[in-house]
């Protein structure tokens, strides 16, 4: 089934702090139009500047995934995306009031609890993924970071954790599909090692650093407590009381998950992989990850998008076809020179795809146009709607004694002209479940793996009198 885009059905806001600058930022997610993606807007500066989620626009990946575009940067954007994604909002406005999106409890929780309180918009856009045809490996030796996205139906995240670290050893996570991210990993909270602290709290990168926003593993038996209040000081949090529970987490908030770490880990991936650019549907393996590999694996990936986008989209037309033009003659009504179908590759559930060869013995070619043939565009929608009209009389029995008629035609875009010696695929999928008779569906036809035309349409199946 075509899945289509979907927004939200109006704007929230949150309040909070930046973890690393510690400002108090107020973000507000407001719905957005068909293929907006994600985008921030900076409105504390001058102008209201727009950020674009794109991972080409990553300036830094410092624990966190900064963005920055003419000079305008935001700081910690994976939460925020980790919950747009994981609840498949496809088109947002994300408006910030300050450099940094605000922490929360260090989870995309909060976020996923706003998105979900207001609802969803259906939009009429289709939603495109990035589907493999091939494996993708990417490894960093020097730092052991790899990454392997495998094809696949769903988006299926597995990840491997390894610190060498006594509390929390070697972890693993597995998502198994998009729909288990909010159950599962949404409120699955940052960590850090106590061992770290010092070096982040005097370097002012977690000025907003709580106990309430992080989970802090500690390894060390022999952390005293005047250790722990030197530690809170230096945070800027001395009425803070500080204890040590028995499985190495400072503070009394206890693991909601016994691989927590490694949960938290697969949402930043969801996050960071959001700055691809399209919804992903492989299996994406990663061993030892953070923001740094995260991004430069989003890249690999986004450089699979072009490099699919420059290939085209590719059909086998060498195997035997599903119907012939005598096949076709029996379902539809139409004959030389109206019939626009020649074969019919394939009819599944949801879609089928046919085509037509374009030859100079087109009798449309004799004023159109003489000395430079073009085949003309309402042609490509009549043939187009041909193969519509077999999809739908293939989900009826004696297709022979119905018709289908066109109700309506929208959102036509004509991509690139098609000429005699062109071999024109159409590719056809149903937008909603057929009722009543009502067939909804969006075409697409192809030269040489070339979008020429897109189309929506609607058809009702009628039976003859």
């Amino acid at each position: 089934m075509i899945e289509q885009q979907r927004t939200l059905k109006s704007a929230i806001k949150l309040h909070g702090v930046g973890l690393h600058t510690g400002e108090k930022v107020t973000v507000e997610i407001c719905p957005a139009p068909d293929n907006h993606g994600y985008k921030f807007q900076r409105v504390d500066l001058d102008g209201e500047p727009i950020i674009k989620a794109d991972v080409d626009l990553v300036v830094a990946t410092d624990r966190g995934t900064t963005l920055e575009y003419k000079g305008a940067r935001v700081y910690t954007t994976e939460h925020i995306l980790a919950a747009l994604y994981g609840c498949q909002v496809d088109n947002a406005l994300i408006k910030i009031d300050a450099p940094e999106v605000p922490i929360m409890d260090g989870s995309s929780l909060p976020f996923v609890k706003a998105i979900e309180e207001v609802g969803y918009e259906d939009q009429l856009a289709v939603r495109e993924y990035l589907i493999l045809d091939e494996i993708i490996p990417w490894e960093d030796t020097d730092k052991g970071i790899e990454f392997l996205a495998v094809p696949d139906p769903n988006y299926r995240i597995t990840v491997m954790v390894d610190y060498k670290s006594p509390v929390l050893g070697t972890q693993h996570a597995s998502m198994y599909n998009i729909g288990e991210f909010k159950e599962h990993f949404a409120a699955c909270r940052t960590f850090v090692f106590l061992r770290e602290l010092e070096f982040l709290a005097t370097n002012n990168l977690i000025k907003g650093g709580d106990l309430d926003n992080a989970i802090v593993l500690v390894e060390r038996t022999d952390v005293s407590q005047e250790e722990l209040n030197r530690l809170a000081k230096l945070l800027g949090k001395e009425d803070l009381k500080i204890s040590i529970d028995g499985i190495g987490v400072l503070n009394s908030t206890k693991l909601q998950f016994e691989n927590e770490p490694a949960r938290h880990k697969l949402l930043d991936i969801v996050g960071d992989l959001a700055l691809v650019g399209k919804p992903i549907k492989a299996h994406i393996l990663g061993a030892r990850p953070g923001h740094s590999g995260n991004v430069r694996f989003a890249k690999v990936l986004k450089d699979q998008i072009k490099k699919q986008e420059k290939a085209g989209r590719k059909f086998d037309l060498t195997k035997d076809p599903l119907y012939t033009t005598c096949d076709i003659e029996k379902i539809l009504p139409h004959r030389y020179p109206f019939l626009m179908v020649d074969k019919i590759m394939e009819i599944n559930e949801e879609s089928i795809i046919g085509v037509k060869n374009i030859t100079m013995n087109e009798p449309i070619f004799t004023g159109h146009f003489p000395g430079n043939p073009v085949f003309p565009g309402v042609l490509q929608i009549e043939a187009m709607a041909q193969v519509g009209g077999i999809f739908a009389l293939s989900k009826v029995e004696d297709p022979q004694l119905y018709s289908t008629y066109f109700m309506k035609i929208d959102k036509v875009k004509f991509k690139q002209k098609v000429v005699p010696g062109d071999t024109v695929v159409f590719e056809l999928s149903l937008l909603s479940p057929i009722r009543r008779g009502l067939v909804e569906m969006i075409g697409r036809a192809f030269v040489n793996g070339k979008l020429v035309v897109e189309a929506e349409m609607l058809a009702q199946i009628i039976k003859d009198k």
